[in-house]
């Protein structure tokens, strides 16, 4: 099998890893996967939902335990934020739209991680920040 690439987006918070959880909140609220009654937290020390992750995926933000720092290039399944250049690569404000993002995705410019690997980066609406997207691919 392959890893399944995924994109989602969800509100912005001027902290990345609040946005994140937030956003893992309301995708385990949407679909709990068969773990329902379980904070975010509590699955990840369950060994069922690390197999159920790493064997099919949740193709969402609940496929990684936590965040990462956006110099951070390691081999591990953490979502990393874009750096600045990285954005201007595909968006040369660097305050992209979703739009913007989208196209970048659709058109290669903007490439999706490794398999079990996970970016996001803050998405704009008329200069402001509104957004933060997401997407990674799957582990399976």
């Amino acid at each position: 099998m392959g890893g399944n690439a995924w994109t989602q987006t969800g509100p912005y918070q001027p902290d990345p890893a609040a946005a994140f959880r937030q956003a893992q909140e309301a995708s385990l609220a949407a679909n709990d996967h068969g773990f329902g009654g379980r904070a975010i937290e509590e699955l990840w020390q369950d060994p069922d939902w690390n197999e159920y992750v790493y064997t099919v995926g949740t193709a969402s933000v609940l496929d990684f335990p936590r965040t990462t720092e956006a110099t951070d290039r390691g081999d591990h399944p953490y979502m990393r934020p874009l750096t600045d250049a990285e954005v201007r690569t595909w968006s040369p404000t660097a305050r992209p739209t979703e739009e913007e993002w989208t196209r970048a995705l659709d058109t290669g410019a903007l490439p999706y991680p490794d398999r079990a690997q996970g970016n996001c980066t803050v998405l704009y609406t008329n200069g402001t920040p509104t957004n933060i997207a997401y997407w990674g691919v799957t582990a399976d």
